[in-house]
């Protein structure tokens, strides 16, 4: 076979040929230029992102027949070497085969002869942390005090398997996993130079495929090239990896922003038809979400162009940025949930339904939609109740009558002299949340929200927007779990975002910071304070000042 793949074509031969690591090439090249190297590195980051790459490319510099430094020539007999994988002094190990503390042995002994051919005997040990333990003991003291000529490479997808002991005796680097926007413009790159006409939808798709490996995404276009008899197009590429053309998921989004069930199910049914992926579907759905967040929040930052800015821009006027947040987080969930369905498509369906289930509803829909049967004393007492608004704030009307408890006389006939459950008086939050016991994250939540309103058995709880991140679906679940024995039945609870808050957490920060104040002013006014600072030069460290209550 003379065909040889890309991602062992293209492989790196020289550090200005990587993509993506800038900082170890830095790193390295100064070494190497300055003759300051270290005697063992330790090369960490996902599978295909250059760390065996790098340590090929290390061990050419160093024995460079032209000289050491940063460029090996690449044209001696020691640079082809290396590059053909048959240099004498470049001894690959690969942990994961060769474990044991007798492999290990092996290598220390060799290592005490000179090279053969360059000037140092490099040692490449890839996938180090499947060493068993006594194989890292017995490697530790030659790591400390290595043979001159001798330099050890260790490469690795999981340093937290490494013991504490061999982290202290390498210098470690850290590749990052490359972006797609790198990922794609190599593709493009090495297309160009191989003569392959590929269209930029297609290698965007597989770019974010590889998921920050090069490596990966190179054995994703070679796939793609044979799928498509010679060219990368976006139709192929996508029937290949099991995905759906952006439009479709656009569709998803307009359904949902629409509240139309019956539109959401015959665009999810289409999406069926083509039997792709569903992970990749609602990961698809996450990123345009996360795209018109973007829109509304960030509106001058550059996301992309696909799918295009207008329908981005569309999605973003009908949607609520919170609506956008739920929707994500639901698309992540429902992405988890899949091996737990019963099929795939039931849980993509339904993945989709709960978005519609709990989308909130808007001001002109609750006026629009019939009112259920209520008693004289609710109608009274809550003239719009149940509707829901999506502002930063609880709307006036919903909210201000629930704040002062309706008189039964004036409102509630004498057989029944019991207020509506919407005319409640609302309990006091502090004290209630005091009462519940809460503790860890679950008391923050607690602390950092006021009770603004209730809706029948649904509690409005504010919160400042910046904290909205902390009701996790789940973490009011809990929350509601506690309350329910307070309470006598167990509450809903809906977070709203707001810009000011008088929350139990703010109050007590506004406590604290007064206590703070006044104990700074007692110090100033203090004449012996003062006596010190004229007398002997003095001063107040402003961060060791606590209140009374607060001194440890």
């Amino acid at each position: 076979m003379s065909y040889q793949v890309l991602a062992r074509k293209w492989r790196p031969r020289r550090f200005g040929e990587l993509v993506g690591q800038e900082h170890v090439v830095r790193a390295l090249t100064h070494a190497l230029e300055s003759g300051r190297m270290h005697h063992a590195y330790l090369f960490t980051g996902t599978r295909g992102v250059g760390k065996t790459t790098i340590a090929r490319i290390l061990a050419k510099s160093l024995n460079c027949e032209r000289g050491q430094g940063a460029e090996p020539c690449g044209e001696c007999a020691v640079c082809q070497a290396v590059d053909a994988g048959r240099f004498v002094d470049l001894l690959e190990i690969d942990a994961a085969s060769n474990t044991g503390v007798d492999d290990v042995r092996e290598v220390i002994e060799n290592a005490q002869y000179a090279p053969t051919r360059g000037r140092y005997k490099v040692y490449l040990v890839d996938e180090v942390h499947m060493l068993s333990k006594n194989a890292f003991n017995a490697l530790l003291k030659t790591l400390e005090e290595p043979p001159p000529h001798a330099l050890f490479l260790l490469a690795t997808t999981d340093p937290q398997k490494l013991p504490v002991t061999v982290l202290s005796r390498c210098l470690k680097f850290n590749l990052k996993r490359l972006l797609p926007e790198q990922i794609q413009g190599q593709m493009r790159h090495i297309l160009d130079a191989e003569n392959v006409v590929a269209e930029n939808d297609a290698l965007a798709l597989l770019a974010r495929a590889a998921d920050g490996s090069l490596r990966d995404g190179l054995s994703l276009l070679d796939q793609a090239i044979a799928y498509g008899g010679g060219g990368v197009r976006g139709d192929d590429v996508r029937a290949m990896l099991g995905s759906i053309d952006s439009a479709e998921v656009l569709g998803l989004a307009r359904a949902l922003a629409a509240g139309d069930g019956a539109a959401l199910l015959v665009e999810a049914r289409r999406i069926v038809a083509f039997a792709p992926d569903f992970g990749k579907v609602l990961d698809d759905l996450a990123t345009l979400f996360h795209r018109v967040q973007l829109q509304q929040l960030v509106p001058d930052l550059d996301a992309g162009s696909a799918p295009s800015a207008a329908d981005v821009a569309d999605l973003a006027r009908r949607l609520a940025a919170e609506e956008v947040q739920l929707y994500y987080q639901l698309a992540l969930t429902g992405r988890r949930d899949l091996p737990l369905a019963p099929d795939e498509v039931t849980g993509f369906e339904m993945a989709l339904l709960r978005m519609l289930a709990f989308r909130p509803r808007r001001d002109d829909e609750a006026a629009q939609a019939p009112a259920p049967p209520r008693t004289a004393a609710a109608a009274a007492a809550v003239p719009t109740a149940g509707a829901r608004d999506t502002g930063p704030a609880p709307s006036a009307a919903a909210a201000a009558p629930l704040r002062q408890p309706v008189s039964a006389a004036a409102s509630v006939p004498a057989a029944d002299a019991r207020p509506a459950p919407d005319a409640q008086e609302l309990p006091d939050w502090s004290a209630l949340i005091e009462r519940a016991d809460l503790g860890g994250p679950l008391r923050e939540l607690a602390r950092r929200t006021a009770l603004q309103g209730r809706e029948g058995h649904t509690l409005l709880l504010a919160m400042a927007h910046h904290d909205l991140i902390l009701a996790d679906p789940a973490m009011l679940a809990q929350l509601e779990a506690r309350l329910e024995p307070l309470l006598g039945q167990r509450p809903r609870l809906r977070c709203i975002g707001c810009d000011a808050v008088d929350s139990p957490a703010a109050r007590a920060a506004r406590q604290q910071s007064g206590a703070l104040a006044e104990a700074r002013a007692a110090l100033d006014a203090d004449p012996v304070i003062a006596e010190l600072r004229n007398t002997l030069g003095a001063r107040i460290v402003p961060e060791s000042i606590r209140p009374v209550e607060q001194s440890p």
